[in-house]
């Protein structure tokens, strides 16, 4: 088994800066297939996918940056969530994270995310922005975020969210 994500982990932290009243569910896009518009039915990891998301009071996407953009895989799954017929992002209040181990933190994916998401009409927090650079020095291998400005603003993040 592949050691867990960076981002994966400070997702995962983020349940600790709930309330205990707050149901906290990780969803992951390893089983989305490559989106094609001859796919005449989503597949089923899809249809989860969608319906988890239009069940969900609020979201939060914690995305790594590839290549000054988005992930290939968020944007496939974005893709095919666009085309679910009930819209499960529309209107739904969502939060930005993402953790790199360059300075900028995800800063350019993040702002390409807020674009791709104008079509899908999601309901994006603006502050704070959780950007976090130089993110192996501040989350341990068991995901205990050990830097306290991130807990700060993952806790700001959080209570933005709610």
């Amino acid at each position: 088994m592949a050691q867990e994500s960076v981002n994966l982990r400070f997702l995962r932290s983020l349940e600790t800066h709930f309330p205990s009243n707050v149901t906290f569910e990780v969803v992951t896009l390893h089983d989305i297939p490559m989106y094609s518009p001859d796919i005449a039915t989503q597949p089923d990891s899809v249809q989860a996918l969608s319906r988890k998301i239009k069940e969900a009071d609020r979201v939060v996407i914690a995305t790594p940056e590839y290549n000054y953009s988005l992930p290939g895989v968020l944007k496939n799954a974005l893709d095919w969530v666009s085309r679910s017929s009930d819209q499960p992002f529309n209107g739904k209040k969502t939060a930005i994270m993402g953790a790199s181990p360059g300075n900028v933190g995800t800063a350019r994916c993040q702002y390409h995310l807020r674009q791709v998401g104008v079509f899908l009409n999601i309901h994006f927090i603006n502050k704070p922005e959780v950007m976090i650079g130089q993110c192996r020095h501040k989350i341990d291998d068991e995901g205990k975020v050990t830097d306290e400005k991130t807990r700060d603003v993952l806790s700001q993040m959080v209570d933005a969210l709610l």
